[in-house]
Order: C-alpha cells, then structure tokens, then sequence
C-alpha cells in the first residue's frame, strides 16, 4: 500500500472516531423481484441477455422470501439496508403491502431504492419509510449518460426536491471510469441536496456486459473514495459494499471511514472462513460489530415467525422459506446445537 493512502486512512479513521461510535454492522439489501424495467446500465447483471431472458417482467420474488430475510436481519442484529426492485412491476397496493409488512417485521422504518418514486406514491409509503436512495451510480455527466443512458440524474434531483420529508441517499459506483478530479462533483451533489447517506460499491465485472474482462477497481482507489468523502462530511453515513471476491478489504473499509458494509452474501457464506475474516479484521481495525454473520442465535424461530401475525397460509409459507434459509446458514460447528435441522 501506498504511503500516501496509508496516511489517508489515518485521517479518515480520526474523523471517523470523532463524529462515530466505534461501531459496524453489515447491511442487507432486500429484492422485491430481480427484474428492472430499464435494464440497459452497461455494468448491471440485469442487462445481459441471460438476465432478460431468466427474469421475466412478470416475475416478482416472493413475499415469503422477502419476510425471511426481514426475520434473519432482525434476528442477527443487521440493518436493512434498502429494499429494490419491483416498482413500477407491482401493482401500487401489493408494493405498500410489501414495505408495510417488512417494516412491521423488521420493527422500524426502512429505506427505498427503487428508482424514481411519484410524490403521491411516497406519501403513501411514508408512514413505513424512513428515507429513500437514488441509484446514481457515477456522478460525471459524460459518464453517466453512457454506462446508465436510460435512466437520467435529473429525475433523480426532481425526487430529493419534493422528498424533504424523509432521508436521503444515493449510490455510486466505482470503477466505471470515474476520475478522482470527479470527487468535487459528488461534493457538489451531496451538499445541493443535503443527503444523509452514501452507499459506495467497488465495480464487480459482470459476464456479458462491456465490464466482463476487467477486474473491478484497485483497493487503493476504491478506499480513496470512502475515505476523502469521509474526510470531507465528517457526519455522512458512508456504507461500502464488498464481495465474496472482495471480503478481504472490510477492514480496509471500516479504516476508510465506512460506517457499515454491504453486498457480502451473508446468507450464503454465513458461517465460513471468509465471514470469520471480515469479523475478525473488523476487530482489528477497532470496530464492534452489531449482530453477527458467524453464528445463529439458538431462538425459536417458529415463535419469531408467529408473533408477527401472518394469514394462516402465508405463515406456513415463510416458516418453511426460512427453515429452507437456515439449514443452508448453520456454521458445522453449530449444527448439532441446532433442533430446527431435525
């Protein structure tokens, strides 16, 4: 590692423990359907050929899965990081049943990423939202209109203008070609629309897209990011995605100044070496993490599903969704202790 970014982190730890609690916890973002209805950003999983042709518009995730995955977060002391896909795919009633019953499971109000919301559609969701995300993704003009060319910033804009009651996030990825000259235009739009919250992802090279033979950004670039934005709003939310790929740089992160980390497959890597790293280097770095992603509390699980006070068919459904969930979860370490296997 560079000398130069060594001190960066330096710094961006110092702001950090100044405005923070020496605190983490892993983000779990919820799919409503894995469908987009644009489908044509040039980095995104769902605007290859195989994606389109796998997710129908009409295929929408089920509610069960959704619910298990408001359990498992609420159980395991993760935060819902946002809940995406499937506006504009449900029918407005169906997308409010949604959001209403997840918050209501997860026992708070929850932030939405789901594309550009109409002012009357949030007010209907305001009552079981907290805050909403714009999915900018790369913040240069130039650059935005090629990599995501059907979906513009300026609808984005129009939604924080007319969302002043709720938080305020967005996205951005790095890796698509951005130039750290760029940093002052996202400086520009954090502070024009006041936002709470920014959630960072490293570019993962996708098969059939124009990013497929690429290797995503360097480490030291990608913790440039986090960290001279940390340096430069000291009190942002700042959330830094990982990967199965990636894991290896939590710790990195949480020096960065990241208050949380995302996009690690928890549910499928619950329990193994690569999440025993992320916590233990998490710990090295100086940061207690809330929750966990190694080792399942020993709770009925049925009793969490029943108080929640489902529709007789609809509970049946999830507590078999998340026994399915949980016998793929249980650390072998864990496995004898655990009666909902038997």
């Amino acid at each position: 590692m560079q000398e130069s970014t060594k001190e960066l982190l330096q710094k961006a730890t110092q702001v950090y423990n100044e405005n923070f609690e020496p605190v983490t916890w892993y983000g779990r973002c919820i799919f409503l359907s894995w469908y987009c209805d644009l489908g044509t950003c040039k980095f995104c999983f769902r605007s290859t050929v195989k994606h389109k042709i796998k997710h129908a518009p009409t295929a929408k995730r089920k509610l069960s899965s959704d619910l298990v995955e408001a359990i498992l977060s609420k159980a395991l002391g993760w935060r819902i990081e946002f809940l995406t896909g499937g506006y504009r795919i449900f029918p407005r009633d169906e997308l409010l049943k949604r959001i209403k019953l997840i918050s209501k499971v997860y026992g708070e109000k929850i932030w939405l990423n789901l594309g550009v919301i109409e002012k009357e559609d949030l007010e209907l969701f305001k009552p079981y939202v907290k805050g909403i995300v714009s999915s900018i993704e790369t913040i240069e003009p130039k650059l935005h209109d090629f990599v995501c060319p059907d979906k513009p910033i300026k609808p984005y804009e129009e939604m924080f203008d007319y969302a002043k009651d709720f938080k305020r996030s967005m996205t951005m990825v790095i890796g698509l070609g951005e130039k750290r000259k760029d940093f002052e235009l996202l400086v520009n739009f954090i502070e024009k629309y006041q936002l709470d919250r920014i959630t960072f992802y490293a570019l993962k090279p996708v098969k059939g897209t124009i990013f497929e033979d690429g290797n995503g950004p360097e480490t030291e670039d990608y913790l440039w990011w986090i960290a001279q934005t940390r340096i430069r709003f000291p009190k942002l939310g700042i959330i830094a995605g990982t990967t199965a790929r990636r894991y290896e740089e939590v710790g990195l992160l949480m020096q960065a100044g990241a208050n949380a980390f995302t996009k690690f497959p928890a549910t499928k890597m619950f329990g193994t070496p690569e999440a025993e790293k992320i916590e233990k280097d998490i710990k090295e770095a100086g940061r207690k993490l809330k929750g966990t992603i190694t080792k399942l509390p020993d709770i009925d699980w049925d009793k969490e599903v029943e108080k929640i006070g489902l529709e007789l068919e609809l509970e049946i459904e999830v507590k078999e969704k998340l026994k399915s969930y949980l016998k793929r979860m249980i650390p072998k370490s864990q496995i004898k202790k655990m009666s909902v296997v038997n």
